[in-house]
């Protein structure tokens, strides 16, 4: 029986995950694809690291050493980064190897260009987006057959573990965050996480494939969970929502755009989204043909990551290509990226003003002038009464006083346009004393 033999680039919790499923599974593997799936060298910069020492193979700090053995027919990249990465992937391809990845930072800036080299050889990056959950294989075959109307999802388990312990805990965002912190969840520095950059990544790749748009990250809206607070929260239960942060792709049947965005989003705590909790992910996709589907799972960790990078190498083995982004012709490239302020949104508002009369009516009037109409508002006693919150507030606050308030209210259907020259306006009026804040609402 033939093998085929693979190196790997980057054998850290991942990688280390990749060779033992390799090792363990080797006989379920051999079954499904018909030939032996062997770990011939991993490149590590640590090869002293026991863990990694006790995985029995050949081991080297040097990359050009998984590409110097002819035997090798597949790479695997687990390195991360950007410019590397992609350098290693184009060295593969050019050499007639097949390249597998986890990198999403570098598809979404790379993908195509990738795409236009692997003619000759197959590329993988199930792992890529949602870890575990075979999203792109959903997409590219699963899903095939339908216009993608929608995809929205939780793509990111740091953000929504914090969410989930400022809702179910009541903690406030700088614990919750410690908290993942120490348990592993995010990393020292956890920006990528928590400014929706990371989940801004993987939406790049996934409406490539359900869309094949070519859109950069600097033309998609993208915003974080940094300012949520816990009188977000109290807001959202009141109403029946769950505050999460998504990644948005829409395109209407017979629209030439296609909308992307992603955000902290208010949903209704009915649907099948907000109930996801902790590191979980999850993905919604409509499709015109078969409606809504769901797909959950971890989105994280070594072992569900490493099970999709196995995923692709078993697709390789069975010698199946396929086109990298889904098609073999360019059938959607007259669609065009929506412009940010063309989109539309019901909205919550956050407004930190003085407990006074004719507060509201001042506020009213400039959303009236911009068209946007008020569906629901509480009213908070005194920040003062809300000690918890208190250190929450946008740092440009001023320090806060008994006759302060805070103003929580929703919004009917609005322009993106409208609603950002609304608040624009509404920060300079007198009665307002912090920036207003602002998070999307999907009903």
């Amino acid at each position: 029986m033939k093998d085929i033999n693979i190196a790997i680039i980057g054998v850290g919790t991942v990688g280390k995950s990749v060779v033992k499923i390799l090792q363990t599974n080797k006989d379920i593997l051999k079954a499904r694809c018909g030939v032996n799936l062997v770990p011939r060298i991993g490149i590590s910069r640590d090869i002293d690291d026991k863990e990694l020492k006790s995985l029995g193979i050949p081991l080297s700090t040097n990359i050009d050493d998984a590409f110097s053995d002819p035997s090798i027919e597949v790479i695997v990249e687990l390195i991360g980064g950007v410019e590397l990465p992609y350098e290693i992937a184009l060295r593969a391809l050019k050499s007639g190897k097949a390249f597998v990845t986890a990198n999403k930072a570098m598809l979404a800036y790379h993908r195509y260009d990738l795409e236009k080299q692997c003619k000759n050889s197959a590329i993988g990056f199930e792992a890529s987006v949602c870890g575990g959950i075979p999203i792109i294989k959903i997409l590219k075959d699963g899903l095939g057959a339908n216009h993608i109307l929608s995809l929205s999802g939780i793509m990111n388990g740091t953000s929504n573990y914090i969410l989930t312990k400022m809702s179910k805990s009541g903690l406030n965002f700088k614990v919750a965050l410690k908290e993942a912190q120490d348990l592993g969840y995010a990393e020292a520095d956890p920006t990528l996480d928590i400014s929706g950059g990371d989940t801004a990544h993987k939406l790049l790749i996934l409406a490539s494939i359900a869309y094949g748009i070519n859109a950069k990250l600097e033309d998609i809206l993208v915003e974080g969970i940094e300012e949520i607070s816990q009188i977000d929260i109290l807001f959202a239960k009141e109403f029946g929502y769950v505050i999460k942060l998504l990644g948005i792709a829409k395109k209407e049947i017979h629209s030439d755009e296609v909308e992307l965005r992603v955000h902290p989003c208010l949903i209704s705590q009915d649907k099948l989204l907000a109930k996801v909790d902790k590191a979980m992910n999850a993905i919604s996709v409509v499709g015109d043909m078969v409606g809504e589907t769901v797909y959950y799972g971890a989105g994280a960790g070594g072992a569900p990551t490493a099970s999709s990078v196995v995923s692709d190498i078993l697709e390789i083995a069975r010698s199946k290509t396929s086109p990298m982004l889904g098609y073999m012709s360019s059938h959607e490239n007259t669609l065009k990226l929506k412009p940010i302020e063309s989109i539309s949104s019901k909205y919550y508002i956050r407004l930190n003003v003085t407990d006074k009369p004719g507060v509201l009516s001042d506020i009213a009037l400039v959303f009236a002038k911009y068209k946007v109409s008020i569906r629901t508002l509480l009213q908070k006693e005194t920040w003062e009464q809300d000690k918890t919150h208190k250190k929450d507030l946008d740092t440009t606050c001023i320090e806060s006083k008994p006759k302060h308030a805070t103003l929580l209210l929703s919004t009917h259907i609005c322009a993106e346009l409208d609603i950002q020259k609304a608040l624009n306006e509404i920060e300079k009026l007198i009665c307002v004393v912090c920036k207003p804040y602002m998070i999307r609402l999907l009903d």
